[in-house]
């Protein structure tokens, strides 16, 4: 495995993190054990959750996938053997997507944070968290493939300082090592490093945003944050939602497989996207690489990157995923990527 610091702490991640989303959902406990088991045998120190998962998000699962973490850290005695990060929901101001999280009133105001931090640890049989990040924003903002900005006028919503003295607090007591954000914005993450600054409070560390070939948007604004003020990514969604280990090419549907389960999720798997994974997976082929490892190397390489935080659904997709740290892409391979890129630019930004 190899490992990278994390700017502004003393924690050493590993660069294959391990994303728990399905657990709950597509996995069984026993299933998640035996992930987190290879995972550690293989090196990988991070764990990433949310206390919104599994994913797609269900009143009925809420929090198992952080219950599952936490009988882990139980039996396993491993707590001082890993990185645990958690997130907090933010709004819903979807109609159509009615929030069932703390009654329907979860934002990111102090009441909110406490009370999901305390629940989480609670699941997670830990008395701190190692990064405590917030799942997006309390703002409507640009998040999960929206392509233009709402202007959104006369907003209710909790300020970034309430949220960031709180995550402060929790800082001072010990319940959280670090914080960071999820899912936001140049504006948003210029902000939090602007109030934490100007009132003396605890710094984000890391930015989860998504990252891959089909979605390279972090690169235009966010990229900048993290080489001149240290804040790194830690990529969700390396593959796609699956769709870049060219699996879904041709309108195939394997059984089983997150997007012929879930028709909720249609950010990856547009033409154009379709288009540029086939351009991807021919270049892979070409190269005598797997389209799996193409995909998980270039995000690998990155300068910004803090860790890459892969999810599997069996210990075949683990294997591969973690083994992508293995592969250093070659000058010609990158030029051609760009290549690619420069025809399909972020389909699934």
């Amino acid at each position: 495995m190899k490992y990278r610091k994390l700017a502004h702490t003393d924690i050493e991640l590993s660069l294959i993190g391990l994303g728990t989303m399905t657990w709950g959902e597509q996995n069984t406990e026993a299933q998640a054990h035996e992930q987190l088991n290879y995972a550690l045998s293989q090196g990988v120190n991070f764990i990433d959750t949310a206390e919104m998962y599994p994913v797609p998000p269900r009143a009925e699962t809420y929090g198992i996938t952080e219950q599952y973490i936490g009988s882990w850290l139980r039996d396993s005695k491993k707590r001082n053997d890993v990185y645990l990060a958690s997130k907090v929901v933010g709004p819903s101001r979807n109609p159509a997507r009615p929030s069932y999280i703390r009654n329907g009133t979860a934002q990111l105001d102090q009441a909110n944070l406490r009370q999901a931090l305390e629940d989480s640890l609670r699941r997670l049989n830990t008395d701190y968290l190692d990064l405590y990040q917030l799942h997006w924003p309390d703002r409507t903002t640009m998040m999960f493939g929206a392509l233009t900005y709402p202007w959104v006028n006369d907003e209710q919503t909790v300020s970034i300082l309430e949220t960031l003295e709180t995550l402060d607090a929790f800082v001072r007591e010990g319940k959280v090592r670090y914080v960071g954000v999820s899912n936001e914005t140049p504006w948003g993450v210029s902000q939090f490093l602007k109030l934490s600054e100007q009132h003396n409070l605890t710094r984000i560390v890391s930015i989860q945003n998504p990252y891959n070939l089909l979605n390279r948007s972090y690169e235009q604004g966010l990229s900048e944050f993290s080489h001149h003020e240290n804040v790194d990514l830690l990529a969700y969604s390396p593959l796609g939602m699956g769709m870049l280990t060219g699996k879904y090419l041709n309108g195939a549907r394997p059984a089983e497989a997150r997007l012929t389960k879930y028709e909720r999720f249609t950010r990856y798997t547009t033409v154009l996207c379709e288009a540029a994974t086939e351009a991807y997976v021919a270049l892979a082929r070409k190269h005598n690489l797997s389209p799996t490892t193409l995909a998980l190397a270039y995000v690998n390489r990155q300068p910004f990157l803090g860790s890459n935080i892969i999810g599997a659904t069996n210990l075949k997709q683990l294997e591969e995923n973690i083994r992508s740290i293995e592969v250093e892409l070659s000058d010609e391979i990158i030029d051609e990527l760009n290549t690619i890129f420069r025809q399909y630019q972020n389909p699934a930004a």
